[in-house]
Parts: C-alpha cells; sequence; structure tokens
C-alpha cells in the first residue's frame, strides 16, 4: 500500500553557538509523529548520496560549510525535485575580525540554493510575526503570533522569494561589522518559498536556542535560551514544514 511507504528524511543538525541536541532531540520527536519517516541524522553535507537519495533534506546549522563538491550535490539533490526545509541559522556563515562578527560570502552557491544570506541581528527580544499568505497550506488559518527572546535575523535575499511570513524591526546590530545593514527597511521575511530546478526550499528563520554551554569560548556560561521553542505556533509551522517536505500538506 502507498500509505505504507517508507519516506526518507535526511536530518543536519550542526549549529554553532546554538543548543544543537536540544533541537535535534525536538525535531526528531516531530519526525517520528509519522510512523513512515524513516530519519538518518548528520552533523555534515558529506553523505551526498544519502542525501539525493533522500525526499526531504532538514538542516539546523550555523557556521556549518559545505565543500564545492558537497554544494553542487545540493544544487542537484533540488535539480531532481528535492525539498529542503532549512531552519534558522543554516544561512549564516561566520568569522570574527577585531572581536566583531563578520559574515562574509565565502560559500555563494550554498546561499543561492538557499535564497538567502543571513547577515546580521540586533539583541534578542519579542518579536510579533505576521501571516503574509493567508491561503497558503503552511499558513493557512495561522493567526499572526509573537515569540520571546528570538534572534530577529537581517539576511540578504539571494534569489526569489514566496514571502509567507514576516516582522518588523530596524534596530543596528551592535557587535556586528555590518551593524547597520537592514536598519533602513521596517519588513523581514521570516519565512518563504524559494524554488530550484525541479525542487523548492522552504526558510524559517525562527528557532534560536542556546544551552548553559554553547557560547565558549565567547562566554563560559550564559542562560538557557528557548525562543520560538516556546510558541505552540512555532510547532505547528515545523509540523506543516515536514509535511510539505513530504508532500503530504494539503
Amino acid at each position: 500500500m502507498e500509505s505504507d511507504q517508507q519516506i526518507d528524511v535526511y536530518l543536519v543538525c550542526n549549529a554553532r553557538y546554538h543548543d544543537t541536541n536540544f533541537a535535534r532531540l525536538e525535531l526528531l520527536k516531530l519526525l517520528a509523529e509519522n510512523e513512515n519517516i524513516n530519519t538518518r541524522v548528520a552533523d555534515s553535507f558529506r553523505d551526498v548520496e544519502a542525501i539525493a537519495n533522500s525526499k526531504l533534506l532538514l538542516t539546523y546549522t550555523c557556521d556549518l560549510r559545505p565543500t564545492l563538491d558537497e554544494q553542487e550535490a545540493l544544487s542537484a539533490f533540488l535539480e531532481n525535485g528535492g525539498r529542503w526545509f532549512a531552519l534558522h541559522a543554516t544561512n549564516a556563515l561566520l568569522d570574527f575580525v577585531e572581536g566583531k562578527a563578520d559574515t562574509p560570502n565565502v560559500a555563494p552557491k550554498f546561499m543561492e540554493l538557499l535564497g538567502s544570506r543571513f547577515i546580521a541581528h540586533p539583541a534578542n527580544q519579542k518579536i510579533k510575526i505576521r501571516v503574509t499568505d493567508l491561503k497558503h497550506p503552511l499558513t493557512s488559518e495561522i493567526e499572526d503570533f509573537e515569540v520571546e527572546d528570538e534572534e530577529p535575523y537581517y539576511c540578504e535575499p539571494t534569489g526569489k522569494q514566496l514571502v509567507l511570513l514576516e516582522a518588523s524591526y530596524n534596530e543596528p546590530s551592535v557587535g556586528y561589522v555590518r551593524s547597520s545593514y537592514g536598519t533602513d527597511r521596517e519588513n523581514h521575511p521570516q519565512m518563504y518559498i524559494h524554488d530550484w530546478g525541479a525542487g523548492s526550499v522552504l526558510y524559517l528563520s525562527l528557532g534560536h536556542c542556546t544551552g548553559k554551554h554553547d557560547m565558549k569560548p565567547l562566554a563560559d556560561i550564559v542562560p538557557v535560551v528557548r525562543g520560538s521553542w516556546n510558541s505552540p505556533t512555532y510547532y505547528e509551522l515545523l509540523r506543516r514544514g515536514i509535511n510539505w517536505g513530504i508532500g503530504a500538506l494539503q
């Protein structure tokens, strides 16, 4: 029976300065809600064959830099109809210059695939998220909502985006080299679809979380932060994103 067919999902979870263990566990719980999903977990994009054979690529990463060969494999995965659900800092690559965070464009192909490149963010804060597409299955019947202690991302678009969620903020990003980036705009995409070949990327910028020891060596001990993970609406978006990725969203 078709309803009993195995659905292969490839989860890459390796996020510098984030609570990877927490995010991995929460995502695996959501994936386990569908008994047909078979999840492989990795900390890199190295196994390009396994990614190519998966229905969905799900990523929670930060400063994870795929090689040129891995970027080409990701491109082929999408061109052949694969779907990629990219969370939070997947589009963030970080360097530090004289004590400030920089986000150099060191993997342009990777960012073209994702549809945006993280540049900076101001301090964690409460963000009101607005639904911009009321009819799309990913956001239909979801009302505007707030998340606490979230990183408000400023991202540079690198391709066409179908924006589903947005938020307004324009504070400078203290501690970043490009501290004023994004402050000239009020509205910033929080979730969008970016098509590539026969496939698509769904990017959701929300999802910041840190544990006590996750900011080393920048800080020894920090408060535990769960951000959007405290929001039931965020979990609903994750569920819908997973269903979108496996072709089950109605």
